[in-house]
């Protein structure tokens, strides 16, 4: 448990002593620091509802206040303002210093299961999934650290109309293959397609098919026909997408995001038929077509049926997405389940949603909550395009960001080292970047900005953990201990690392990781600032060195746990 909760719950016995009623008491980070580092604000509440002087109220809870806080007063009508007393706070910060746990408030344990990533299988990941990549997985090792049960799904898009463009091109370039002999009656073998293969077929086909009319009625009826199920065009298909996420594994390793299922559309569809066996009561037919109704009559906009299957009879994506939600119900029993995607999904997944709870597919008590994000622009403002006006590849972007980072380093030892820096620097560069702006904020991705080592930018938290790891490897202390506070800037350090559940839980809360990624930047401030006033390695106080290491080594534990939040590595140097 925290110093701040529990502190909270200390003042919260103490008030209910005297006889009042109060759920809890919450800690404010004081404003007014020469006043106190913290602020209790009740009294004007509790005086309101029992009739009686808010700053008597005030000096009568303050009254029974044991040593743990020095510069208790009194401010304005009842604003109660502490410090923490040394005695407590630094046996607690000398705890914490190897052991997060003591600077987070555990949750009550959840499981959930967060869908993010979204890739399309036989396609190159585009810049737009770089944002549901990032925020998907910090917000999945946020609700980790918190103590839930989490689950992560790539969720692939592995059905759709780019199965029919692949199997397309590849009859059009090997129309020999036995897949395409309706005479053969052998059993079909696998199918051989390389990676470099893949990358051209899909774009190759897709421009193709927009301009002939023909070769798109061909890919519409493969389409339907892996859609179907049907032989050989699904085990084909199959064997594609097996090739696709190689590739796809490759990029999301790079950018540290660990998915825990790589299911899909592919991996429902044998959950279809007890999904609508489910659904059958609550659908009505509307134009051939099989609907839910999911309206309410309090909606202020209109919100349509949800068409579960086509007029021809065969499924969708809505079909495909509630077999999904049947298969994570029945085999995980979660007790939320997150989709971060694309703000413009907003009105689908609400009715995907209303459709689960009014059919019962799941309970009432569990969680379905779409958490979308702004887009990712470039200078001028616009989503990111290549300079020919298409959207441009996440790898692409990627590349530009190292080639931009590699102009800052320096020399080193050899070409491997220097390649495994600018790859941690380039993960690090774009995900502070991404995460940094509020989730549901649109913002401009501006590399030079976002490249540099000074400012809110990941090289300029990372420049700062390596200088600090540094420090600690250079003073080769064994044992350290945080003695005493010798300054301001030392204190607004502990001050700051007290905040960090609070910071955690505002995250969790409105889930984003903005908070997380100002409060490194914050406490990367503060010791620039200490180690400016501070010679740290030559410090001939026995004591004061002590406690500056052990200082050292709290702050570097903590913001490498929170990069870790983010998915961030911290190189050897830099």
């Amino acid at each position: 448990m925290s110093l701040i909760k529990e502190t909270e719950k200390y003042i919260t016995k103490v008030i209910k002593e005297f006889g009042f009623e109060i759920d809890n008491v919450v800690l404010e980070p004081s404003s007014r620091r020469d006043l106190g580092e913290a602020q209790i604000n009740v009294c004007m509440s509790l005086a309101k509802k029992y009739g009686k002087n808010p700053r008597e109220l005030a000096n009568l809870i303050v009254s029974k206040f044991d040593d743990r806080f020095t510069n208790v007063n009194i401010a304005g009508p009842g604003f109660i303002n502490v410090s923490f007393n040394e005695k407590y706070l630094l046996p607690y910060l000398n705890k914490s210093i190897n052991d997060f746990d003591r600077l987070v408030d555990k949750q009550e344990e959840k499981t959930i299961i967060v869908d993010y990533g979204g890739a399309n299988a036989a396609k190159a990941l585009h810049v737009g999934h770089m944002r549901t990549a990032n925020i998907g997985e910090a917000l999945k090792r946020l609700a980790r650290i918190l103590g839930n049960k989490v689950i992560g799904d790539v969720h692939l898009g592995d059905l759709g109309r780019q199965s029919g463009m692949v199997i397309s091109e590849i009859k059009k370039r090997k129309p020999n293959l036995c897949y395409f002999d309706p005479d053969y009656k052998g059993e079909y073998p696998k199918l051989e397609i390389t990676k470099e293969e893949l990358a051209e077929y899909y774009p190759t086909a897709s421009k193709d098919a927009k301009e002939n009319p023909e070769r798109m009625e061909e890919v519409r009826q493969i389409t339907a026909w892996v859609d179907e199920g049907k032989e050989p065009y699904i085990s084909m298909w199959k064997d594609i997408v097996e090739v696709s996420c190689e590739v796809i594994k490759k990029t999301y390793d790079y950018l540290n995001c660990d998915f825990d299922l790589w299911e899909g559309e592919l991996s429902s569809l044998k959950y279809i038929k007890p999904t609508l066996k489910i659904l059958e009561p609550y659908m009505y037919e509307s134009e051939g077509a099989k609907v839910i109704d999911v309206k309410k009559e309090d909606d202020k906009v209109d919100i349509p049926p949800l068409i579960v299957i086509k007029n021809d009879g065969a499924s969708i994506y809505a079909t495909r997405d509630l077999a999904t939600i049947y298969n994570r119900i029945t085999t995980y029993n979660p007790d939320e389940i997150w989709y971060v995607v694309d703000v413009r999904q907003g009105l689908y997944f609400e009715q995907v949603f209303r459709a689960s709870y009014k059919s019962e597919l799941v309970r009432p008590d569990v969680k379905l909550a779409h958490y979308w994000n702004g887009t990712m622009n470039g200078k001028d403002g616009k989503p990111f395009k290549t300079r020919d006006g298409g959207v441009l590849e996440l790898n692409d972007l990627l590349s530009q960001v190292r080639e931009e980072l590699s102009k800052k380093l320096n020399k080193y030892e050899s070409e491997e080292e220097k390649n495994n820096i600018l790859d941690i620097l380039t993960v690090a560069t774009v995900k502070y970047a991404d995460l940094l702006p509020f989730r549901t904020t649109d913002y401009i991705f501006d590399i030079e900005k976002f490249c540099s080592f000074e400012g809110k930018t990941g090289p300029y938290i990372l420049y700062t953990m390596v200088r600090i790891k540094s420090i600690l490897n250079k003073a080769n202390v064994n044992t350290c201990e945080i003695k005493s506070i010798y300054g301001d800037t030392e204190k607004d350090i502990y001050i700051k690392i007290l905040e960090l559940s609070r910071i955690l839980d505002k995250a969790y809360s409105e889930k984003t990781l903005s908070y997380i990624c100002e409060y490194l930047f914050e406490l990367c401030s503060l010791f620039n600032k200490f180690y400016s006033e501070c010679n740290i390695l030559n410090e001939n106080d026995i004591d004061k060195k002590s406690t500056y290491i052990a200082l050292l080594k709290l702050l570097y534990n903590t913001c490498e746990k929170l990069l870790d939040v983010l998915a961030i590595r911290i190189p050897k140097k830099m």
